[in-house]
């Protein structure tokens, strides 16, 4: 979030809020702002995790004729190709603003995200519909469910340790933008947080699905609760993948920040003494917790022309001392534009 400076600190007009539609957060001060290699981290122990439990699952769904294991081995290899695309997304949308791309390579962030969940809907929901589909129709006999059980209770512990991983960092992140864990991670800037927190939690639930398919399989004879079970897991990735495409989206499309945290932003310039009113005010972000601010404001006193120019680009690079703040440009305001009036929490 975008930090408060302290009173009487000349400080750039950016204050704790919400990380779209959430909270913003500040990164001047280390011991508040996550590491910049948090995420990435979170990235490696799912791609680690998913790899193994995808192999485990492969030779299960094989030595049983699951339908459930299928649609799991589908959906942890699914995971597992996403994983990779992550930390292609996190590297790429670190490079520094060039002159090509004066607003940096944030934005890549989503788009490799976006690749990242059209892989999951692909390559988990679609597959594991269709083979429980499939074993509707022509069910296959069922062969070691031991096998399965301990693939399972495995996978489960593995999928559990990345999960607890990627829960620890939006908790973190959520205490520090004052909001709920979960509110974060569905409004969060961060996509592969998002992912890797959306991936991990579905595999939980999905290896539940698997189990319950299993078991009333073994207890009954009929094939038609493992199918069910592969139909249900093919679901629920999909409707992560939907939901993770549509915040990638959002933000592709330039995702503005809340009106509460407008409002923090706008009182902290006009608490400034250099400047007067503020008749215009645009911010959103331009990658994973890095904004673009855009204000139109009139500075007090009657300054000439070169002063005015000066003073702006001054406060423009203070502005840009923020480590989220991206890129701020300020303009004049014209005499007969109204002013903004922060609207009271």
């Amino acid at each position: 979030m975008v930090e408060e400076p302290a009173p009487g600190a000349d400080a750039a007009p950016v204050e704790a809020g919400r990380d779209a539609a959430g909270r913003v957060e500040a990164g001047r001060d280390a011991r508040a702002a996550r590491p910049a290699n948090e995420s990435l981290g979170t990235v490696l122990v799912a791609l680690v995790a998913n790899a193994l439990i995808a192999v485990a699952k492969s030779v299960a769904a094989s030595l049983t004729g699951s339908a459930s294991m299928l649609a799991e081995a589908a959906h942890s290899w699914a995971d597992t190709g996403n994983e990779v695309l992550l930390v292609v997304a996190e590297r790429r949308s670190a490079k520094p603003a060039d002159a090509r791309h004066p607003f940096g390579y944030g934005k890549d962030a989503y788009i490799w995200s976006m690749f990242a969940a059209f892989g999951l809907f692909t390559a988990g929901a679609v597959v594991s519909i269709q083979h429980g589909v499939q074993e509707l129709l022509d069910p296959e006999p069922a062969g070691d469910y031991g096998i399965a059980y301990v693939v399972l209770a495995v996978a489960f512990v593995l999928e559990g340790i990345s999960f607890v991983r990627a829960y620890r960092q939006a908790r973190g992140d959520a205490r520090r933008r004052h909001t709920g864990t979960l509110e974060h991670v569905v409004e969060s800037s961060n996509p592969t947080l998002r992912a890797v927190f959306a991936e991990d939690a579905a595999a939980l639930i999905g290896l539940v699905i698997a189990f319950l398919g299993v078991l009333l399989h073994q207890v009954t004879g009929s094939p038609l609760y493992d199918a069910a079970g592969s139909i249900l897991v093919g679901v629920l990735l999909g409707v992560v993948a939907i939901v993770l495409i549509a915040r990638n989206r959002a933000f592709l499309l330039g995702e503005a920040i809340d009106d509460e945290v407008r409002s923090d932003v706008l009182r902290q310039l006009l608490a400034r003494p250099e400047i007067d009113r503020v008749t215009a005010l645009h911010i959103e972000f331009i990658g994973p917790g890095r904004v673009l601010l855009i204000a139109a404001v009139d500075l007090v006193g009657d300054l000439p022309e070169a002063t005015v120019a000066e003073s702006l680009r001054r406060l423009e690079r203070e502005i840009e001392r923020r480590e989220q703040v991206g890129t701020a440009v300020l303009t004049l305001s014209a005499p007969d534009e109204p002013s903004l009036t922060p609207s009271h929490p």
